[in-house]
């Protein structure tokens, strides 16, 4: 039934189990120190039952690992696997008459406020059966993984009804089962008010976003929560309702701010230690200071502000400059980010954005996880993280984010079973 279920098992060493070197490498931990990207030259390491055991040059080598079964990697790159913290990959059809419409002068706003938008979207995937929704997945995914991926956060918020929204999160998961990534599950139902609530946005969140949230979380189906905090979408004080539910259920949150106009859902946000805000093309200088203080990343969608042609950049000087961690995603969607390359949105954030190679590399590892609340698993290559890496046939780690449209992974090395 899935015909892309094996694609990739010619890229990835699946299910190593016992103990194993890997050595002759260019080794990028990630790790935070005085040298760029972590690097560790003519480096070896040492995996165990899924996870990481050992890490250093290999001249270093312990001599217990002298006898373990080991293989060559020829000198390539090898970093952390990559992880995309926001996408809408699950979704059905496509936006691309809209997108024409824009190119002819319709703003994003004017096709929301028509009817189009998210909720020509959430028609689409309401049609969708199951299993047409998880085919089109399957070939977004696919292409993530084909750029070293082996994380995904992927959100509802195109059903927009509480059983839609459930099937959503269900279908995603069921992606981890098909493929070999961690999928990591957000509740949207506050990305945009459906038809039938029109103008009532407060009796949308009292029959479905937070109803809904609360039998999702009873189904252990949602990892965190999320909102839309803008103009078109909820407003601060509403956020502030949904929020306000996650925390009475133990479930960290994020929030889609800042994105068309300054709604201050970031402040909000950080007041809820949230793990990240996203989008922010208008956050104040005088906000980014929250973020800071409350440990909220701040997540960069290059692909949207591409997308819509935007031109108020985040405030990413003042987010460096106050050590506010930034992770870079596709936004994977059908309308704003049609794209589902990691490694072409790590470029857009250094030529759009002003990101270096190593922030975007960075953004894509170690901060994407932490923004995923899994920055003791995933993202470096340390002891006794998991065994999730990338291999590379470039010679430095600049060149992920410099090459347009490359496909540069060798392999991926993965303890995650694919079906």
């Amino acid at each position: 039934m899935y015909a892309h279920i094996k694609l990739y098992h010619r890229f990835i060493d699946v299910g190593f189990m016992n103990t194993r070197v890997y050595d002759n490498c260019l080794l990028a931990t990630m790790v935070k120190g005085d040298v760029p990207y972590g690097l560790i030259s003519d480096a070896a390491f040492c995996l165990r039952d899924g996870y990481i055991e050992w890490v250093g040059e290999a001249k270093a080598l312990p001599p217990i690992y002298l006898d373990a079964a080991k293989t060559d990697l020829g000198g390539a790159l090898v970093t952390p696997a990559l992880i995309d913290c926001h996408t809408h990959l699950v979704h059905g059809g496509d936006r691309a008459g809209e997108f024409e419409m824009r190119l002819e002068g319709a703003t994003y706003e004017e096709l929301a406020r028509a009817g189009g938008g998210i909720l020509s979207t959430v028609k689409a995937t309401r049609a969708a059966s199951d299993e047409e929704l998880t085919r089109q997945s399957l070939v977004r995914l696919d292409r993530l993984l084909a750029d070293g991926v082996a994380v995904v956060e992927i959100k509802s918020g195109y059903g927009l009804t509480i059983d839609d929204e459930i099937r959503m999160l269900r279908i995603a998961r069921r992606l981890g089962d098909l493929r070999p990534v961690k999928i990591v599950t957000t509740w949207l139902a506050a990305h945009t008010l459906p038809v039938e609530y029109k103008g009532e946005a407060d009796r949308y969140l009292d029959e479905v976003a937070i109803p809904g949230l609360e039998k999702a979380a009873a189904e252990g189906l949602v990892d965190s929560v999320d909102g839309f905090c803008e103009t078109i979408g909820f407003s601060v004080a509403q956020i502030a309702r949904l929020f306000d539910k996650a925390v009475a259920l133990g479930l960290p949150v994020r929030l889609h701010a800042e994105q068309l106009s300054n709604q201050r859902g970031a402040v909000l946000a950080a007041e809820y230690q949230a793990l990240s805000v996203d989008h922010l093309e208008y956050l104040a200088k005088s906000d980014v200071a929250a973020l800071a203080a409350a440990g909220t990343g701040a997540v960069l969608l290059p692909g949207a502000f591409y997308t819509l042609r935007q031109s108020q950049q985040p405030p990413v000087a003042a987010m460096r400059d106050a050590g506010v961690g930034m992770s870079v995603a596709t936004d994977c969607n059908p309308g704003s980010s049609p794209l589902s390359s990691l490694l072409l949105a790590m470029n857009l954030a250094c030529n759009l954005f002003g990101l270096t190679p190593e922030e975007a590399l960075l953004g894509t590892t170690r901060e994407a996880a932490l923004a995923l609340g899994l920055g003791s698993e995933f993202g470096t290559l340390v002891k006794g993280g998991r065994g999730e890496l990338a291999v590379w046939n470039v010679s430095h780690p600049a060149q992920l984010s410099y090459h347009i449209g490359a496909t540069p992974l060798v392999r991926r090395i993965s303890a995650m079973e694919a079906v």
